[in-house]
């Protein structure tokens, strides 16, 4: 899987859960890696996913 932001490949937990958050809207979800997470805003996040 990768960063909707960065494009770079987030890293999966033993248990293939995500290091990072998912962002919904609707039935559209978009991943954000830990790394981006800490460098915006959620709401930065927000407005350059479109949501």
């Amino acid at each position: 899987m990768k960063c909707e932001l960065c494009s770079k490949r987030i890293e999966l937990t033993f248990m293939n859960k995500i290091i990072g958050t998912l962002y919904t809207k609707g039935k559209k979800q978009k991943a954000v890696c830990n790394d981006c997470q800490s460098r915006y805003s959620s709401r930065e996040i927000k407005e350059k996913l479109n949501l």
